[in-house]
């Protein structure tokens, strides 16, 4: 249906109202439909690590958790009605969204598709504000969400669309920095951590074509590893497995999150080796300098990518059936998903059943 002019869309959803509470129903009203929206009914949100450390505050140093809290960028849907100008969607397309609904679209990182970066502050999915610094965001632990056809991402699917949603996150970060150095047939990849962001890099580095081996401190992952595709898993905690692999990776995508050290990886590249940090620890690593200068490698972080790029990945999974492995919760279940995603119990990430309407 095409939108009508009206006050704003009712929206049932689940909020958190401080960093120790549980998360309860909590309805709220988004934007009317505007000329270039659409409006997406929600079916599923998955759970990405950075929802908990939000939830509870823990960035408040850098990012500050706005009360109450509605988080989810990691959105799948359909297509419930359009605004009178919109060309991109029509009712009944699946869609999907990320970590941002809007940009300012004037500066060179919007002008090149790069509005992750936007020089004003993309609008973030959910604690944040829409580009006018005044409305409030709540993400997709709802039944509905409101946003420009701009922002949102087409999705090519069928059937369960459960594992769709964490692609608009950890699909996207993994990736991203895959696709900027390259890597395709003939060259060796490892994955540092098997996890949410590990499991999908195995994925994606295997379908570009690329050798992949898994670095991982828990040995009872290498069945799991070997199921997803990797060629070869390698257990850190013995550093002497290490040393035959000095110098033979193109690339080493990081993953981890917790503490540790990245001069052993680093050390495994080969001459103008890539290493790319995604994880995000929470103490400050000493690097080498020598271990970069020889052998010109690159030490990189990567964030997420811009709507056309994040496009392309969903185009890219599409084509080659690549989903997330995830396991499906109802929203009664949140505090257990992050106590579980915390203890990283869980192959490979929890999505939230959207589709019923918060009691």
């Amino acid at each position: 249906m095409i939108a009508a002019e009206s006050t704003g869309t009712a929206t049932k959803g689940f909020a958190t109202h401080s960093p120790d509470a549980k998360f309860e129903p909590f309805e709220f009203t988004r934007r009317a439909v505007g000329p270039h929206d659409i409006l997406i009914d929600i079916e599923y949100a998955g759970i990405c690590h950075s929802d908990i450390h939000q939830a509870k505050n823990e960035w408040k140093d850098s990012m500050p958790t706005s009360y109450p809290l509605v988080p989810g960028h990691e959105i799948v849907g359909r297509v419930s009605q359009i605004g009178g100008e919109v060309t991109k969607f029509k009712v009944g397309d699946i869609a999907g969204i990320g970590c941002f609904i809007d940009s300012c679209r004037e500066c060179a990182s919007c002008k090149s598709g790069q509005e992750q970066f936007c020089i004003k502050q993309a609008a973030y999915t959910y604690n944040g504000t829409e580009m006018d610094r005044v409305t409030k965001t709540y993400g997709g632990y709802s039944n509905k969400y409101v946003i420009d056809e701009n922002y949102a991402l087409k999705v090519k699917a069928e059937g369960d669309l459960s594992g769709v949603a964490p692609l608009m996150c950890a699909g996207i970060t993994t990736y991203s920095p895959l696709k900027r150095f390259k890597v395709g047939p003939g060259q060796k990849v490892g994955i540092v951590g098997l996890g949410g962001l590990g499991h999908m890099g195995v994925k994606i580095a295997k379908a570009m074509g690329a050798e992949v081996t898994i670095f991982s401190t828990s040995p009872s992952k290498e069945a799991d590893a070997k199921a997803l595709g990797a060629d070869h898993f390698v257990v850190t905690k013995d550093p002497a497995n290490l040393a035959p692999l000095a110098g033979t990776f193109n690339m080493i995508l990081d993953t981890v999150s917790a503490d540790h050290d990245v001069n052993p990886y680093i050390n495994l590249l080969g001459l103008n080796g890539a290493m790319v940090v995604v994880g995000v620890p929470p103490s400050p690593n000493t690097i080498h300098a020598l271990s970069l200068i020889f052998g010109n490698k690159t030490l990189s972080g990567s964030l997420i990518g811009g709507i056309p790029e994040t496009q392309e990945m969903l185009d890219f999974c599409a084509e080659h059936n690549i989903t997330s492995d995830v396991e499906v919760i109802d929203p009664s279940r949140i505090e257990e998903a992050y106590d579980r995603t915390v203890k990283a119990d869980v192959r490979y990430r929890f999505v939230i059943d959207m589709s019923e309407p918060a009691a």
